[in-house]
């Protein structure tokens, strides 16, 4: 995980067109980037559509969202598609990229008792 002040670690992965995407491209612009798990579920799918809504907002503050998953290209050209989403997701099938940012491994389940 990355800690505040720390620099991004570099990385080139294809874009649901197939097309090699690198961290440098985005010098110089803020960059959201952020991680999730599988395409087409109902958290993932929330919170790809709130990103789409808000692109204006970003792009007025030069800022590009891209959303990393270890599904495949093809898999996120139909969730684009299908959703309508206005977003750049890249495919980390091998998932070296999620678990270089601490985005990937074992989940941990805690539990709370609560009173009725």
């Amino acid at each position: 995980m990355l800690e505040v002040g720390q620099k991004a670690s570099e990385f080139s992965l294809p874009n649901q067109d197939g097309v090699e995407i690198s961290l440098k491209v985005f010098k110089g612009k803020w960059l959201v980037l952020y991680f999730y798990p599988k395409d087409n579920t109902q958290g993932c799918t929330n919170e790809a559509c709130d990103f789409t809504e808000q692109v204006p907002n970003f792009e007025d503050l030069n800022a590009v969202v891209i959303g990393v998953s270890p599904d495949t290209q093809e898999s996120h050209l139909k969730f684009i598609e299908s959703k309508k989403l206005n977003i750049t997701l890249l495919s980390d099938t091998d998932k070296k990229v999620l678990k270089s940012y601490g985005a990937w491994g074992v989940k941990k389940i805690t539990a709370k008792s609560m009173k009725a």
